[in-house]
């Protein structure tokens, strides 16, 4: 996902970043899942996108890291 407009921050309320972390977190979890349980159809599926499992979950970490450690802005 890309903001509108490249040059702007993205401002959200703490709903929408509870929301938007929930939703990551069931994401990494399920890719975990898959990761263990899914077989060689799972890879495959997620193969066709350029990712396994484990990196999707580790991304999706990652954007959860984010929302919870935001960069400082510059004054």
């Amino acid at each position: 996902m890309t903001p509108r407009q490249p040059s702007t921050d993205t401002l959200l309320t703490s709903q929408e970043t509870a929301f938007i972390r929930e939703t990551l977190c069931t994401c990494s979890d399920m890719l975990a899942w898959i990761a263990r349980n899914g077989g060689p159809q799972a890879a495959a599926l997620l193969g066709e996108f350029g990712r396994t499992a484990r990196n999707a979950a580790y991304d999706a970490s990652l954007a959860v890291d984010h929302l919870d450690f935001p960069r400082k802005q510059a004054r």
